[in-house]
């Protein structure tokens, strides 16, 4: 049976390969993808999204346009990563593709309301608040969330825009905070997993050499901001962040994890964004997520180059 889920997100190249491994896997339909400022601001992630729609032969995805702000707070966005378009690193045209007239937050509504209780999963690469918002204004969608596969948060790796905090949840905390408040099966993808699927000289060529227009956008991507990462963190390659969730739906036998309980801090001085999982259950706090600790980043870049050739 075919995982139907939404994608919510701010492309950036990470959530770009995160939509073309989903778009390019017959065992997942892509119901649509709602946008939200996060990398850059709501007018590039909306139009990278459809570029890589186009990319990946899927111009008939309803795209949608969603949260420019975040619920609470000034947006920061992460131009130093991602470049000034989100998308640096391949030379792509202009969408053609339309959006779609209605608000991302109506269609997030109005499909869990549509769909059969329990039958859609969300996925948010990005900052959470148009999950957020959406959980705020209709707090009955709750209940008939399948599940929320999302990347963002950090335990042993800490933070990757503050000292405490995951960039993801760093942008909307508030947003992040009714997400883990609200009962929903959580599956969180951390730093702490990405930064072991890294990518390689080899694993990079392997995609170059698909021959594809996809195989040669996802590899100038990953040579443009590993760049940022190898700096940074002195490391062979950069984490291919995004992907990772897609990755868990198709096959999560590829990660290991733990049901905990993780909370959000929105008022630390310092901690800001910082999500505080009790990975060693010391809070005596019910488990609200199974936070993934380990991936087979071999067997995930396998999957991944796979599926890409098929776009």
């Amino acid at each position: 049976m075919r995982e139907r889920i939404i994608i919510d997100t701010d492309p950036g190249q990470d959530d770009a390969v995160a939509i073309l491994l989903a778009l390019a896997s017959p065992d997942i339909e892509v119901l649509g993808i709602t946008c939200v400022a996060g990398n850059v601001p709501l007018s590039l992630t909306t139009r990278n999204a459809r570029v890589v729609c186009e990319l990946a032969g899927r111009p008939d995805m309803p795209v949608f346009a969603g949260c420019d702000w975040p619920m609470r707070r000034a947006l920061v966005t992460a131009e130093h990563v991602h470049g000034k378009t989100g998308l640096d690193g391949a030379d792509l045209p202009d969408p053609v593709m339309q959006l779609q007239s209605a608000h991302a937050v109506d269609f997030l509504i109005d499909t869990l309301r549509a769909e059969p209780s329990g039958s859609v999963t969300l996925v948010p690469i990005g900052p959470l608040t148009n999950i957020g918002t959406a959980l705020e204004r209709a707090p009955d969608i709750a209940s008939r969330i399948k599940r929320i596969v999302l990347m963002g948060g950090a335990y042993f790796e800490v933070g990757n825009i503050t000292p405490a905090a995951e960039f993801n949840i760093f942008v909307d905390p508030e947003a992040a905070a009714l997400v883990f408040g609200a009962g929903i099966p959580l599956v969180v993808v951390p730093l702490d997993v990405t930064h072991k699927a890294l990518t390689t000289r080899p694993r990079i060529e392997a995609l170059r050499a698909l021959g594809t227009p996809v195989g040669h956008a996802v590899a100038g991507w990953t040579d443009f901001f590993e760049r940022f990462d190898m700096h940074k963190y002195g490391s062979e390659g950069a984490p291919l962040h995004d992907p990772c969730t897609i990755a868990w739906i198709l096959r999560p036998d590829l990660f290991t994890g733990r049901e905990i309980n993780v909370e959000i801090e929105t008022e630390g001085r310092h901690t800001t964004g910082m999500t505080v999982a009790d990975w060693w259950r010391v809070s005596g706090r019910a488990p609200n997520a199974l936070f993934l600790g380990d991936i087979d980043a071999e067997g995930f870049y396998t999957l991944l180059t796979k599926r890409l050739a098929r776009l």
